[in-house]
């Protein structure tokens, strides 16, 4: 393939999803793969559902997926502004140029007509759509009724008879009868255009070559074409992507489930995903696959894997359940594929969040014994922050193992005490012969016997590993927690 061209253009009207963050994903990879560029614009013509600080949500959200564009608004380039707010004059030459050539037309007719047209329509089971009053004035006219003053759109003058064929590249051909097109408004009253004027314009003039977006612009697919063909130019190879479904498979996910799954603990917003722990690799990797594969049975991709092997003609125009189990599966493959020292960096934050401030030292002790029971970056206190607590809390019956009395439990302790407090460390090589070979003198089960030492110094019947555990509380914790639970049972 040529080198392609193609842009991702979010409205910033809210988080950024799931859906938005695969179309990206798509985008980047293309680009990529053919040696071309990857663009980000943003699509803010619509001031009315403009949410602060939803731009920046979005170009942080782009940086931590790994998404990194080579123009747009904060690092330039060629074919800027990359804000269609800033873009306002050249929307309307374009759609002035569209009225002088027939393509396009002024109409002045009020919100209070329009509404009655629509009722009467619905009322007689026709389509609701603009009836066309102002399709045949005249410029002169229109040009005369605007220097007075009168307030007026402008809409895309459609066909009316026959029919339109445009070409989506997953779906093929697909033919529409002209006669059921509404003459559209490109330009709204105040003078910003519409995403149907701008996208096509900006399409053109940033001289993009793919257009990946999702399957709900179908509807004005043919609208898009049509502003091409009036302009005379070459469109862009058009790719309506599958739909995401909500986990049951039942119906299109939205940003209305968001609620509903917040009480699970699950979100379909980038930003919250962070924050729940997961990685950016991991839902890379889960997004991709939602809408694309390789063959029936690769699964685990990192970004190079997939910008070598990501191809157009095998993505699925079929709409894709999003399976939150499947990405704690991969969130997990990928925690795994980090190196400790990475991995180390990942999981600070979240004991910090949490008031917990373990040594860079501890750290790395620490990572490589949770690592394998990791299924989220957050996992991380809670399996293991109660090791760097000052102080525990035991439960005396916890001290007591299973089928030993209290007697019993309390001189297997005494002889871990004697065992240990002879040594200068608590390292694991250290004890964990001399703690295995007390085992067998005892005659006691191993679990017995480290179930006993395990809640004696970490207060948990279930901790990570027992004897990297201990190296990491320290040894003069270690002897202080095993000597209060001797105290505890001789109470």
């Amino acid at each position: 393939m040529k080198p392609a061209r193609v842009r991702f253009a979010p409205s910033p009207t809210g988080h950024m999803h799931l859906g938005s963050a695969r179309t990206a994903l798509y985008d980047y990879l293309l680009a990529k793969q053919t040696g071309g560029q990857f663009i980000l614009r943003i699509e803010d013509t619509d001031q009315k559902r403009y949410v602060k600080g939803a731009e920046q949500e979005l170009i942080d959200g782009m940086r931590w997926l790994g998404l990194e564009w080579d123009e747009g608004p904060d690092v330039g380039g060629e074919y800027g502004p990359y804000r269609q707010s800033e873009r306002k004059e050249i929307y309307q030459k374009y759609a002035r140029q569209l009225i002088e050539n027939d393509h396009a037309f002024y109409c002045f007719c009020t919100q209070d007509r329009l509404q009655k047209v629509r009722e009467e329509q619905i009322s007689n089971k026709i389509q609701a759509k603009y009836d066309g009053t102002c399709r045949n004035i005249s410029l002169d006219e229109a040009d005369k009724r605007i220097k007075n003053g009168e307030s007026y759109v402008i809409r895309f003058k459609m066909p009316k008879t026959g029919t339109t064929s445009v070409h989506d590249h997953l779906r093929g051909n697909i033919v529409v009868e002209n006669n059921t097109l509404d003459d559209s408004i490109i330009v709204k009253s105040d003078g910003l255009a519409l995403y149907h004027l701008a996208a096509p314009v900006d399409d053109h003039l940033m001289k993009i070559t793919h257009v990946l977006r999702g399957s709900e612009w179908l509807p004005t697919f043919p609208l898009h074409s049509l502003i091409h063909r009036a302009f005379g130019w070459e469109e862009p190879v058009w790719v309506h992507l599958s739909v995401f479904l909500k986990p049951s498979g039942k119906g299109k996910m939205s940003k209305r489930e968001a609620i509903d799954l917040a009480k699970d603990g699950k979100s379909i917003f980038i930003k919250d995903l962070l924050e729940l722990g997961y990685l950016p690799e991991a839902i890379i990797n889960w997004i991709a696959l939602m809408g694309w594969s390789y063959d029936d049975h690769t699964e685990f991709f990192l970004m190079n894997d997939l910008i070598e092997k990501f191809n157009l003609e095998k993505l699925n125009p079929s709409p894709a359940a999003i399976n939150f189990t499947k990405f704690d599966y991969f969130n997990g493959l990928h925690i795994r594929n980090l190196s400790i020292p990475e991995l180390s960096e990942r999981i600070k934050p979240f004991f910090l969040e949490k008031g917990i401030f373990p040594s860079e030292e501890k750290l790395h002790m620490l990572t490589p014994i949770i690592q394998e029971r990791l299924q989220t970056l957050d996992d991380a206190p809670d399996l293991a922050g109660f090791l760097f607590e000052e102080e525990i809390t035991v439960n005396c019956d916890d001290l007591i193992a299973k089928n030993t009395t209290q007697s019993e439990s309390l001189m297997i302790l005494k002889e871990i005490y004697e065992i240990i407090s002879k040594f200068p460390d608590v390292k694991h090589t250290t004890l964990e012969t001399p703690m295995r070979e007390l085992v067998e003198k005892l005659g006691y089960k191993p679990g017995q016997v480290f179930g006993i030492l395990r809640v004696a110094v970490t207060g948990r019947m279930i901790s990570p590993p027992l004897f990297e555990s201990m190296e990491i509380i320290g040894r003069e914790k270690v002897i202080s927690r095993i000597t209060g639970a001797i105290r505890l049972l001789e109470a």
